[in-house]
Formats: structure tokens, sequence, C-alpha cells
């Protein structure tokens, strides 16, 4: 088996072309990608996408709501200690110092879920950007790799940027608690992150390519997000699909243990059962 981590719009377009046994991501497939490419989407793991900054002298947690963080990406806040932010974090000395912006560059699945968030908080940046996995952010300066924005943040005095929980609990970078559709502020955890999942899945665990950004429920951290798995409803090769098959049944057992294991969230249980009886009517 060889891992090719090229983002998850190329991915998508590999398996389209029937290039490779499957792809993974975070966007999710379109109508024509699915029939077109005879694929489905299946949940894999679950993901939290977090605003990570830079801010010396600053040790408490940031807070940040989805409108905040829509006007620092367009650009149009431009200061750390600007009053948009400082009325969220009442009581932080907040330094006169200009944003850095650091973005994915286009085809990245994080780029999906946290434009999706934006433009579900922000009219306007639904209106100017909108929800993609290649925004046209007009601000900033790229990173190319989850780890290359974990240090190009880390690095730059004054930095904001985006990426997934475990990278910036590894990198002990400071990431900010984010405004939920309940009006909480929620810190990214396994549990937030699982709330945000059984808030949107539950009480019939199968809509496999839900959203579940901005879910409802008190506890729901809001930039949540399956990882799926892009996969063909048939195969040509029994030889292919019969390993592909035994592959997935690791990530469904093993596997989901190795993922918290590494920081991200497992399924929930429910959920686990109806994606493993998906995954075996496809054999």
């Amino acid at each position: 088996m060889r891992y090719v981590p090229i983002g998850t719009s190329e991915g998508i377009k590999l398996i389209s072309h029937g290039s490779g046994d499957f792809g993974a991501g975070e966007a999710q497939l379109t109508a024509t990608e699915r029939k077109e490419g005879s694929l489905i989407e299946v949940p894999g793991v679950l993901i939290g996408i977090v605003p990570i900054y830079n801010l010396p002298g600053v040790h408490d947690e940031l807070r940040f709501s989805g409108e905040l963080l829509a006007e620092i990406f367009l650009g149009h806040v431009k200061n750390w200690d600007d009053s948009q932010i400082t009325h969220l974090n009442p009581g932080i000395s907040l330094p006169k110092l200009p944003i850095k912006v650091v973005y994915r560059p286009a085809g990245k699945g994080s780029n999906y879920v946290f434009s999706e968030f934006l433009s579900k908080a922000s009219r306007k940046f639904r209106a100017q950007i909108g929800v993609s996995p290649s925004p046209k952010w007009p601000v900033g300066e790229p990173a190319e790799r989850s780890s290359d924005m974990a240090d190009k943040v880390k690095s730059e005095t004054g930095s904001i940027g985006y990426v997934e929980a475990q990278y910036a609990v590894k990198a002990n970078i400071p990431y900010g608690l984010v405004l939920n559709s309940a009006g909480r502020f929620i810190k990214a955890s396994p549990e937030t992150i699982t709330a945000a999942c059984e808030a949107v899945e539950a009480p019939r665990w199968d809509k496999f390519s839900a959203s579940l950004t901005n879910a409802p429920g008190a506890d729901s951290f809001p930039i949540t997000s399956f990882t799926w798995l892009y996969l063909r409803t048939s195969a040509s090769d029994a030889r292919r699909a019969t390993a592909l098959a035994d592959l997935l049944n690791w990530m469904y057992t093993d596997g989901q243990k190795l993922a918290a294991q590494e920081g991200y969230a497992e399924l929930p249980q429910p959920l686990l059962a109806k994606v493993k009886a998906k995954v075996s009517s496809l054999r």
C-alpha cells in the first residue's frame, strides 16, 4: 500500500478517475462526483479545526465567534486590539499588534471545513468567499501542510491560522474557544467534537455525508467535521477489493483506537456499526 498525501481535492479527482483504491478528505462529494465516479463517502474519524495564534504575553485562551473569524480572514479586522476582539475577551490585555493571517493553499480539506463554518456564521463571508476547498483568501500567506501551518504560526508573532486540533496540541500552540450555535464558547476536545457528531447523527445514525459544522447542542464544538473515506460502489479487481475490505475492517476496529491516540475523535459506536454494515455491503 502506498499513501499519497496530496490533499482532499486531488484525492477525489484521482479516485474518480480510477487511480487508487480509496481516497480521504473533509469535503463532501458533489452529486456529479458521486454519479460520474460511482463514489460514496463514509465517515472515517472525527476532526475539529481550531483557530491557532501567536500572541506573546497573552496567557488566557482567547474567544472567537464565527463572525469575528470571518472578519479577520476577510482582512477587515487588522489588529489584535480591535474592538471586535476585545469585546469577546473582556479582562484580557491584547497587544496593539498587526494580525498576520496564515491560510492553507487550494485543495485542502481544512479549507472546506473552515470556510463552511465561516459561511454559516457570516453572510459577508458567504457572499465573498463561500464554501470551498480552494477559497480565494484576500489576505495572508499560505502554509502547504498542516504541520507547516503550525510551524509558521508558532514562529511568527501576531499570526493566526487554523489547523486540526491535534496539530495544535502536539506543537503546544494556543488555540481559541469558538462560539457555538447554543451561544457557548467551546474548546475543541474529543468530547466536544463527538457531541457535535451526536447532535447531527442521532438517533438514526445514517447521515454519512452530513455537515457537522455549527451543529446544535450546548457542548458541540462548532468547527467539527468527518474525515471521509471516498470509496467506489463496485470493484473490478476481486483481490484488491478483498484487501481493501480487510483494511477497512481494521480502520473500523483497532484503527479507531489508534486514531484516538493520535488526537482524533473516534466515531460513536451506533454510527460505527452503521458504517461497518455499509462498507460490508460494497464487497
